[in-house]
């Protein structure tokens, strides 16, 4: 007997929806039992990784905090991810973004009205993640360099850029020698939760984007050619979608979700930028998008389930003493798996008989 793979015609809605679930849960108890071999409380770590956030209102503001980017960035991602179009330097275009915002709020009088600096900052943020993007997209549309390969070496030009401005020309004069920009003025800045809510404004715009998202990739036409040109290129072709202009489109779109992702944290959590800025979201939103299935409403759960991770993790550094890279763990193993049941998604197990050897020619009766 041997196991063979069979094509699935159609991959099923149920799978599509479980697996991600599934691997989850697996994720949890792989975890339980990995601590437990390493010597520490391997149940109450996954109760302090998964649970206390959501149990704990005090946490609540921290989780939507870090869910923000992740969703913002993701749901970028996931609309190029639909057309094989793979942006793995979404931590570069964050990191501009938010350059390019707080550039603009050097560049505009201290004294200037929030309803001018603010929408100023939030758009140069997104051309700022966009004119990154437009690097690989032109390289991979005029000479067929690989956009996985350039988007992430741009990941590390983007870090230089970060060292030197807020090392030289950006440096605070007041921040006694620290590599950092000035702190943005009141009326640059974004409160850190909306006032009588423990709702950051980053969570109100990743709301208002996945209802963006969702009609653009299921009711349009646009998101008909995107997964097109993913699916059947040569479909794509005959029926006119253009895919040089498919790539363009997705990495603009996906480098300016991460560019608005950049300087609405910049604006609202951190008040200016500093080495700490890059945190890894873009990195993150990737399994985000995969975990997810790409759909903006998945990407949205998701989101808030890498949130609590990263929330999670912290909590159970102190409480159980697991590794800081706890949150990292997770994460990891949750995007092996989800990428790993995409086998059983796509494809049916079938166990075969082996044929039977034929007789060795010559053999005595």
């Amino acid at each position: 007997m041997r196991i063979r793979l069979e094509k699935r015609l159609t991959p099923s809605r149920f799978m599509l929806v479980a697996t991600p679930v599934a691997s989850v849960l697996l994720t949890m108890a792989l975890g339980a039992v990995i601590f437990e071999l390493l010597g520490f409380d391997g149940p109450d770590a996954i109760y302090q990784t998964f649970i206390t956030p959501i149990v704990a209102p005090y946490k609540w503001v921290d989780v939507l905090t870090k869910a923000a980017p992740l969703i913002i960035i993701a749901l970028g991602l996931s609309l190029g991810n639909q057309a094989k179009i793979w942006n793995i330097g979404a931590e570069g275009q964050y990191v501009i973004g938010a350059l390019a915002g707080a550039g603009v709020a050097f560049a505009m009088p201290q004294a200037a009205p929030g309803f001018v600096a603010v929408p100023a900052m939030i758009v140069a943020g997104i051309i700022g993640g966009m004119a990154w993007a437009a690097i690989p997209a032109l390289l991979k549309t005029r000479f067929r360099v690989s956009e996985v390969l350039s988007t992430l070496m741009l990941v590390y030009v983007a870090m230089q850029v970060l060292n030197y401005l807020i090392g030289g020309p950006w440096k605070d004069p007041n921040g006694h020698n620290f590599p950092q920009t000035p702190p943005f003025s009141a009326t640059q800045s974004l409160p850190n939760v909306i006032p009588g809510t423990v709702v950051p404004p980053g969570f109100v715009v990743a709301i208002a984007l996945t209802l963006v998202f969702w009609v653009l990739a299921s009711r349009s036409v646009y998101g008909f050619s995107v997964r097109t040109v993913g699916a059947a290129p040569s479909a794509a072709r005959y029926g006119g979608f253009d895919a040089a202009r498919t790539v363009w489109s997705t990495l603009m779109i996906s480098g300016g979700m991460a560019g608005l992702a950049g300087i609405l944290e910049a604006m609202s959590q951190l008040g200016q930028i500093n080495l700490g800025f890059p945190s890894g979201y873009g990195f993150t939103a990737i399994i985000v998008s995969f975990l997810g299935r790409l759909h903006p409403v998945g990407v949205f759960l998701a989101g808030l389930i890498l949130a609590v991770t990263y929330v999670g993790g912290q909590v159970a550094q102190t409480a159980v003493h697991v590794p800081e890279a706890t949150a990292g763990i997770f994460q990891a193993t949750m995007l092996f798996l989800i990428l790993a049941s995409d086998i059983l998604v796509r494809y049916r197990l079938r166990l075969v008989r082996a044929a039977p050897r034929a007789a060795t020619a010559g053999a005595p009766a």
